[in-house]
């Protein structure tokens, strides 16, 4: 079964389980007169429209590339996290709205047995949903489905404030279903601003993944020739669709031939075991007694400065009297080009006969 057709599966079953629950709890509320179980019951209508939308956004994330979008369509996923995630912060705030305002105009609610006996099946099967999605989204990497279980877990937790406080009326004649819906309310909405800014970090892109990015290096570096993996950036098109470019640095002597078949090899190698896409650009590196004391000088200055993460590409052009270089700073550095003039101008004092030319990188991944 494709992940496509996996995640629609999950969100039937979602949107099933909900119905259910609104059937059970409107009868509910039509019994009891309870404001708090109707608000559970429109809480879970709710999740029939994420559901919904999850299942719509899915078949759409999943058309082919076309002229406009040759990437794809994966990131409207994203998208329909972020809807989702809106959804769940509008049903907490709503539920804290009624909380605060039947806490200032009390309404008694009369409970029963049978009414218990339908929050404890409602708890109980929104506890299973949850454990359900959170293995599919575990498996599945889909970010609807995260925002899906979410809200699951958050449902069960309503629910089991209305049963605590459906008991308490009933032996004690004291109503602090509001209290505890205002508690569960501030979780939801909390829960929901967690889902949010996941959400709009996958849409702007953030760092990469490390334990992907660590894999994609050993896997890099696990080849002949290569002497270092440098400059690792990852795009990500959609969970299923990543596009990976770094530099690889390999001896100067190195033919084209050689060079041809090495990244050939890493690229095909990657797409089959990873499916990752990975375009390799090449440092060239030459190493002898001579270049090694510029690179050895070039380290002690390096170390004058706490910012400068990482220094690689190191090579030099006998022919063009020119030793190249990038440098990484930490992102909170400010003045990176006077430092750069800085240690232009040292390790110009300490090998005069070449020029230096200083790439700043930027720090993409660990």
């Amino acid at each position: 079964m494709t992940r496509e057709k996996q995640i629609i599966k999950v969100s039937i079953v979602w949107i099933i389980t909900n119905i259910v629950l609104v059937i059970f709890k409107a009868i509910v509320w039509f019994i009891s007169n309870s404001i708090a179980i109707i608000l559970d019951a429109l809480n879970n209508l709710s999740d029939v429209l994420s559901s919904i939308i999850t299942i719509v956004w899915t078949k759409l994330s999943n058309k082919k590339p076309d002229k406009e979008h040759p990437y794809g369509h994966g990131r409207i996923e994203y998208f329909s996290a972020l809807v989702i995630a809106l959804i769940v912060l509008v049903a907490g705030l709503v539920a804290l709205k009624e909380s605060v305002l039947k806490i200032i105009h009390t309404e008694k609610a009369t409970y029963s047995v049978y009414t218990l006996i339908v929050i404890v099946a409602a708890i109980i099967s929104k506890i299973i949903l949850w454990k359900y999605v959170k293995a599919q989204w575990e498996k599945l990497n889909s970010g609807s489905l995260i925002a899906s279980g979410v809200d699951a877990i958050s449902d069960s937790f309503l629910s089991l404030s209305t049963l605590i406080a459906a008991i308490i009326s009933m032996i004690w004649w004291f109503s602090l279903e509001w209290y505890l819906w205002c508690v569960i309310a501030l979780f939801i909405i909390k829960s929901a601003f967690e889902i949010l800014k996941s959400s709009v970090n996958d849409v702007i892109w953030t760092r990469a993944d490390e334990k992907i990015i660590n894999k994609l290096k050993q896997k890099i570096l696990s080849y002949d020739w290569v002497l270092g993996v440098y400059d690792l950036i990852l795009h990500n098109y959609g969970p299923k669709n990543l596009i990976a470019m770094a530099h690889i640095q390999v001896k100067d002597d190195t033919t084209a031939q050689e060079i041809h078949r090495l990244t050939r090899k890493i690229s095909n190698d990657i797409f089959n075991e990873q499916w990752i896409i990975i375009t390799l650009g090449i440092y060239a590196c030459n190493d002898t007694w001579e270049y090694g004391k510029i690179q050895k000088e070039l380290s002690k200055i390096l170390k004058k400065y706490k910012t400068i993460i990482q220094m690689h590409g190191f090579y030099v052009d006998e022919d063009l009297k020119t030793a190249y270089f990038d440098l990484i700073f930490d992102f909170k550095e400010e003045n990176s080009e006077e430092i750069i003039r800085e240690i232009k101008s040292e390790i110009k004092k300490a090998f005069p006969k070449y020029e230096y030319s200083i790439v700043i990188d930027t720090d993409f991944s660990d």
